[in-house]
């Protein structure tokens, strides 16, 4: 991992051999702060994750950094991380400040809950993305993901530059929104602006006020809080008429409360049950929290793999040969089992979130006094989890930081390569961990084998991007590519 120059110029000491006894957070290494700001100069806001990879590399698996009045503890272990990520939500929980901005922002859902409010809503959504009705779901997702094709030929046929992220981006949302919503929203054939311009100026204001000294905004708003302020209107808007539409087909079909067939409708019953603790405002944080999660995590992940395995021949090729096998002259799965069939590409999406988490930095909030890899973690202190590190360190893993999905095929072969007892599965955990693992993850991952599939059986892709944009990485809140533009090539 690269060292970034601000660190080295702001270093202070070393990190010290670990020791048996606990630590306190003073006696972690560090960078060198200035006198009441700390080290927030330093932290690049669209590249905050390198900077704290690079005092990573520098000061170990545990350090420390301050911003303003608030201390940070950084750990990189994978066994320490998953000891947070498994201790939620009782000894572990969404920050303050976090869970502050989301619900200053709107409705905070499910994503931005702590206690009883996330444990309310928590059974309610894991239904919504259990196995069986992914497989009852499949047949939309078959006719979402055709129209995605026709897309794509349009542009082949015309030779056309695609920005294929946002593409992916249209693909995602019109997938959850059939899922969860149970609407055909269609974003994939309009050729204006979309309500993917809206959910894009979410993240970047969590982020820009998660980072800043202090809540600013609360007293003077900035242009780009003004220009927030009107995608959260229109956002407001549009998920207040899904509600009221998911209640308006509820009284049409009295049946349907009994039975409800989508979360938005599960969501609109729990509100209306007699003594329910539900409230408008959950229902409509949750539909939100739905629709940003399709938006980005997922079509982020498709971007970065279509762009690894672009620059990996003989890792495409392999993956075309096992689409080709499993459906034949079709152009992409139209059954579940064929999705079955794909191992390889399912290994090529798990070493893509291995080397590009969307998530590379998770933070989470100590409810109580607690230890944490040696470290005692006063209560309200936030423990900053990177993700990435002990993934692609080559004292972990020879050739840590190359492509190799063939790494996940074998568990027998993880075993042997592991280092210190952790395999690689262990390593990466792009979807959290614990009571608190991402509950749309097995719909991630179909949606990114069915998109990548179709890609890899019916076009070649040329990219476009300049040399300086293929490598970058913009940081707001999640990890995306700076720019992922493409032409694509009919395969003969």
């Amino acid at each position: 991992m690269d060292r970034c120059p601000v660190a080295r110029a702001c270093a202070s000491h070393e990190a010290p051999a670990r020791p048996t006894a606990s630590l306190r957070i003073e006696d972690l290494p560090g960078p060198r702060g200035w006198p009441w700001i700390g080290n927030a100069l330093q932290l690049e806001s669209n590249a905050t994750h390198r900077t704290l990879e690079a005092w990573q590399a520098r000061y170990g698996d545990r350090y420390r950094f301050r911003v303003g009045s608030r201390t940070f503890v950084v750990i990189s272990d994978p066994d320490a991380i998953r000891t947070v990520l498994r201790d939620r939500p009782e000894g572990f929980q969404r920050s303050k400040r976090l869970v502050d901005v989301f619900s200053e922002m709107g409705p905070p859902g499910l994503f931005a809950s702590n206690g009883d409010a996330w444990i309310a809503q928590r059974s309610l959504v894991m239904r919504a993305f259990d196995p069986a009705h992914l497989r009852g779901y499949f047949p939309t997702m078959v006719q979402v993901t055709g129209r995605l094709l026709e897309r794509w030929r349009r542009a082949a046929a015309r030779r056309e530059e695609i920005d294929l992220l946002a593409d992916l981006t249209r693909y995602t949302v019109d997938v959850v929104a059939g899922l969860a919503l149970g609407i055909d929203i269609n974003t994939i054939e309009e050729s204006g602006p979309t309500v993917q311009a809206h959910l894009d100026a979410v993240f970047p204001t969590v982020q820009r006020r998660l980072s800043a000294l202090f809540p600013y905004w609360r007293y003077l708003k900035l242009p780009a809080d003004r220009a927030f302020d009107r995608h959260a209107r229109e956002l407001d808007r549009m998920v207040t008429g899904l509600i009221a539409e998911a209640r308006q087909r509820l009284a049409d079909e009295p049946d349907r409360r009994e039975h409800p067939t989508n979360l938005i409708e599960s969501l609109v019953c729990a509100r209306d049950h007699e003594g329910s603790r539900f409230t408008d405002r959950d229902v409509a944080g949750n539909v939100l929290t739905i629709l940003l999660a399709g938006e980005d995590t997922t079509a982020h992940s498709l971007a970065w793999m279509v762009r690894l395995l672009a620059r990996e021949p003989g890792a495409w090729q392999r993956a075309h040969e096992e689409v080709k096998q499993a459906v034949g002259d079709a152009s992409f799965p139209s059954a579940y089992a064929q999705i079955e069939q794909l191992g390889y590409l399912d290994a090529c999406a798990h070493e893509t979130m291995r080397l590009k988490p969307v998530a590379p930095v998770q933070g989470h909030q100590a409810v109580q006094p607690t230890v944490v890899d040696g470290i005692e973690i006063p209560a309200g202190t936030v423990v900053m989890c990177l993700v990435r590190p002990a993934a692609v360190d080559v004292h972990r893993w020879p050739d840590a930081a190359r492509f190799a999905p063939e790494r996940w095929l074998q568990d027998a072969a993880h075993e042997a390569n592991a280092v210190q007892g952790a395999s690689i599965r262990r390593i990466s955990v792009p979807f959290g961990g614990g009571p608190r693992i991402c509950p749309g993850r097995q719909l991630a991952l179909l949606e990114i084998r069915m998109a990548a599939a179709m890609l890899l059986r019916n076009f070649r892709v040329e990219e476009l991007d300049a040399p300086q944009e293929r490598d970058g990485e913009h940081f707001a809140f999640t990890m995306r590519p700076r720019s992922l533009r493409v032409r694509l090539a009919p395969l003969d």
